[in-house]
């Protein structure tokens, strides 16, 4: 049975950092994406960032996050990580991880087939 296990949420002031990390269990996702989605208080849940774990390192951010957000894996530990900097109030969310069997990084969210259970975020102003 495919696991996700998110961590790392908190309460953080603006401009403050948290990381979060996704462990899987139950299945490699060595050669295929993992990555993170949010959902706020009435709104859809969005993409937030992703990463393919080839030698490429290819990885794509939501516009609103780029550069602040930072996305990457461990191969050894079947962990996607999200460094999240300079954090803003409407970065509050619950963050979900995710995993995919492609290979495209894409940001729809119907694309993944394995979900974590959400972590949340809160920054305050």
């Amino acid at each position: 049975q495919v696991q996700l296990v998110a961590s790392g949420g908190g309460l953080v002031q603006a401009g403050g950092s948290l990381r979060l990390s996704c462990a899987a269990s139950g299945r490699t996702f060595s050669r295929s994406v993992m990555g993170w989605f949010r959902q706020a208080p009435g709104k859809e849940r969005e993409f937030v960032a992703a990463a393919i774990n080839w030698s490429s390192g290819s990885t794509r951010y939501a516009d609103s996050v780029k550069g602040r957000f930072t996305v990457s894996r461990e191969n050894a530990l079947n962990t996607v990580y999200l460094q999240m900097n300079s954090l803003k109030p409407e970065d509050t969310a619950v963050y979900y991880c995710a995993a995919s069997t492609g290979v495209l990084v894409t940001t729809r969210s119907r694309d993944y087939i394995y979900w974590g259970q959400g972590t949340q975020v809160t920054v305050s102003s």
